[in-house]
């Protein structure tokens, strides 16, 4: 569904002077500006310190899983019914075990990586907040992902560089 709106962009006068805007509204790459900030990288750093951790324990328990199951292979032909069952069932619940872990590590990289983010995109959000103040902006648009392929610049403001510079300081 799309929603129209129309609104006055202009205000004319009765003399022949310039038209100005009634509404302005600013534009940014929300995600650069974030990457900015010098406190991204440490984020990123612990992160990946983190992955790397969770990837060395998961090739571990696969290693374990894999040694488990060419015994088990190795010697299925010899084992008797209720041993071999035995194993079996093992090796079922380790994988279960593996995948349930994987899925949690995976859960927690992302929660702490959100845990991690969070100050830093309310520190940005509140930047960008004084300087739409500042600049009486109606509102800041994210041009992420292509959101905004066209903007017109008699109406919108490039807020690039100016929160780029605000967050460096």
């Amino acid at each position: 569904m799309m929603i129209l709106l129309s609104l006055p962009m202009m205000a004319q006068e009765e003399d022949s002077t310039p038209q100005k805007p009634l509404v302005k509204f600013g534009f940014l790459s929300y995600e650069a500006a974030l990457k900015a900030m010098p406190e991204y990288e440490a984020v990123q750093q612990h992160m990946e310190s983190l992955r790397t951790a969770f990837q060395t324990e998961m090739q571990r328990v696969e290693d374990e899983f894999n040694r488990k199951y060419e015994d088990f292979l190795e010697g299925q032909k010899d084992f008797p019914r209720t041993i071999l069952l035995k194993r079996q069932t093992e090796l079922q619940e380790m994988l279960q075990r593996n995948l349930q872990f994987k899925q949690q590590s995976l859960d927690e990289l992302k929660q702490t990586e959100k845990e991690l983010l969070t100050p830093l995109s309310n520190r940005l959000n509140e930047t960008i907040a004084t300087i739409a103040y500042e600049q009486e902006l109606a509102l800041v648009v994210n041009t992420d992902a292509n959101a905004c392929p066209f903007i017109n610049p008699q109406f919108g403001v490039d807020l690039n560089m100016i929160v780029l510079q605000q967050i460096a300081k």
